[in-house]
């Protein structure tokens, strides 16, 4: 999780607030407690971008990522509230077999392992 699946958040998240709330890079890396560097690393794609396309295909996944940024581009938030739906996003991600598929990539021996979602990893 650590990882993979937040640093493609981290790549998400950073686009929205980049794109779609005009935050400066800057902004963005204190909204988000990361270095002005990491941030630019997300948005260029050099980091975090391994599980960012897997994700991109679920639409509940990203409604969560989109409130995420949205919790972020305001003023008023609490850690509570970004852990909160930091949580809801990797138990979905969980529950579609996101991870799943990406274990399997990197151990093929997996391939007839069924994952917590119930789906098949071949």
């Amino acid at each position: 999780m650590v990882k993979y699946l937040l640093p493609a958040i981290r790549v998400l998240v950073t686009k929205e607030l980049i794109e779609k709330y005009n935050l400066r890079k800057i902004d963005a890396s204190s909204k988000m407690e990361l270095t002005p560097a990491a941030i630019t690393q997300y948005f260029k794609g050099e980091r975090g971008t391994i599980l960012a396309g897997e994700i991109t295909h679920s639409k509940e996944t990203m409604e969560m990522v989109s409130k995420l940024a949205e919790i972020l581009a305001g003023d008023n938030f609490s850690a509570e509230d970004l852990i909160e739906k930091l949580c809801k996003i990797c138990t979905t991600v969980r529950q579609e077999g996101i991870i799943c598929k990406l274990h399997q990539k990197d151990l093929p021996s997996l391939e007839e392992y069924k994952c917590p979602s119930g789906q098949s990893m071949s």
